[in-house]
């Protein structure tokens, strides 16, 4: 690679991490430190937004993008929050044994749309948490507060309560009907749910817990690659934010000879590949346009197009290969997954940039875009979503940074509760060793 090809990469990359990282800065109540699930006016706090804007503080510290004084003090003001905000089973607190509501109203921090008390939101808010605790530990009474007030709110979380007598997570928790039916059972994004829940010092899930849920775990064959199936880029993503899979392995991935972090690049070549193949005939697809996971979609809507008729989804879990799939991509999920595989990653960014998906967007690309439906304007980049997302937001200038220097993978390797939850569910070798 030449100097001025590195150099236009690097500004890329630098540029998309500045203004996804802007998102916290400027969709954030200072007072209480909530950050926006969306730039939607009206928008509610998400728990999960929040947690992902506790992490980016010290990134934006790192990359002399906000002072460490500021970033003291959003994290003071949400620590704080949280701390303090009614706690108990009314259904209109902010939190119950340990674990929040997904969405909150931004100014008053209550529960809103009657939304279910989350236990992976939580994970990802507790995940932020501790990170915080991790960074700011200078010899100063406000950096002393973060770390008092992080480890109060991890021992708080009830995660055996969250069992409710079985051997798996559930996914929530309603005061007017009690524990939702479903629990968190095979690969999905609930891994960092586990590891947290294990670390526990107070109230930890069972050895046990873990393995039941690798028993629904499917080992998959997909374009002649094998790896642990899932079918949405993002679940492949979000627990990497934090902890450095490379080479520690848990009894599943050692019988398999792997670990998370090969598993998420074969997953990331495998959306590469369907892409490339484009079953669905959907436009635009291509070796450098691909990136298919949950996202805002044009729907619902049906519309005949080429002679096909297509039906186009909204909000949506997608996924590869057996989808859902309506032509939606997603650039911040390609972007998400620039440490496991950057030789096919930075062309595509590259790409989308040359589509002009950056240009007078606040923080970075588009959220996500469907070539497929053709735009009022007729540009070839089709349907654009109106709204950015903090939880889209997070994981590409997080993941761009741990491409870039490991910061969050070294950082959180010294949180001890981080380490005791990856022992407990049995993973080993490198840098655990």
């Amino acid at each position: 690679m030449d100097a001025s090809t590195e150099q236009a990469q690097h500004a890329l990359l630098s540029d998309l991490q500045r203004l996804s990282l802007d998102y916290f800065a400027k969709e954030a109540n200072p007072q209480n430190g909530l950050v926006a699930d969306r730039t939607a006016p009206g928008a509610p706090a998400s728990i999960a937004a929040t947690g992902l804007a506790l992490t980016a503080y010290p990134v934006g510290v790192a990359r002399g993008f906000m002072s460490r004084a500021d970033a003291v003090a959003r994290t003071l003001a949400t620590l704080r929050f949280f701390r303090d905000a009614p706690h108990g089973p009314e259904p209109d607190a902010t939190g119950h044994k340990g674990f929040y509501y997904h969405f909150l109203d931004m100014q008053t921090g209550k529960r809103v749309w009657k939304c279910e008390l989350s236990t992976v939101d939580t994970a990802l808010l507790l995940a932020g948490v501790l990170a915080a605790a991790a960074y700011f530990r200078e010899d100063d009474p406000d950096e002393a507060e973060i770390r008092r007030i992080a480890d109060d709110l991890y021992r708080r979380a009830d995660w055996r309560w969250a069992q409710n007598g079985g051997a798996m997570v559930t996914h929530g928790w309603r005061p007017e009907r009690g524990f939702l039916r479903y629990r968190w059972q095979g690969y999905d994004e609930a891994l960092i749910l586990y590891i947290l829940g294990l670390g526990s010092p107070t109230h930890p899930l069972p050895q046990e817990s873990y393995q039941a849920w690798l028993s629904g775990y499917r080992w998959k064959r997909v374009y002649g690659r094998e790896f642990l199936y899932a079918g949405p880029l993002f679940i492949h993503q979000l627990s990497h934010i934090w902890i450095d899979f490379r080479g520690i392995r848990d009894a599943f991935m050692r019988e398999r000879g792997s670990d998370y972090f090969e598993n998420s690049r074969t997953a990331t070549y495998v959306q590469r590949d369907y892409a490339i193949r484009n079953p669905r005939g959907f436009a635009g697809y291509g070796e450098n346009c691909w990136g298919i996971s949950a996202s805002d979609g044009p729907g619902p809507l049906r519309r005949r197009i080429a002679g096909r008729e297509r039906t186009f989804s909204g909000y949506l879990a997608r996924g590869v290969p057996h989808g859902p799939d309506d032509g939606t991509l997603s650039p911040w999920a390609t972007a998400a997954s620039l440490p496991f595989a950057p030789e096919i990653v930075v062309p595509a960014l590259q790409h989308f940039h040359a589509l002009d998906l950056k240009d007078d967007n606040p923080y970075g690309f588009t959220s996500s875009f469907n070539p497929t439906l053709p735009a009022a304007d007729g540009h070839r980049r089709g349907w654009v979503a109106p709204d950015h997302i903090g939880i889209n937001q997070g994981p590409m200038a997080l993941m761009i940074e741990n491409h870039r220097s490991d910061f969050l993978w070294t950082l959180m390797r010294s949180c001890p509760h981080v380490v005791r939850g990856l022992r407990r569910a049995g993973f080993s070798g490198g840098w655990l060793d």
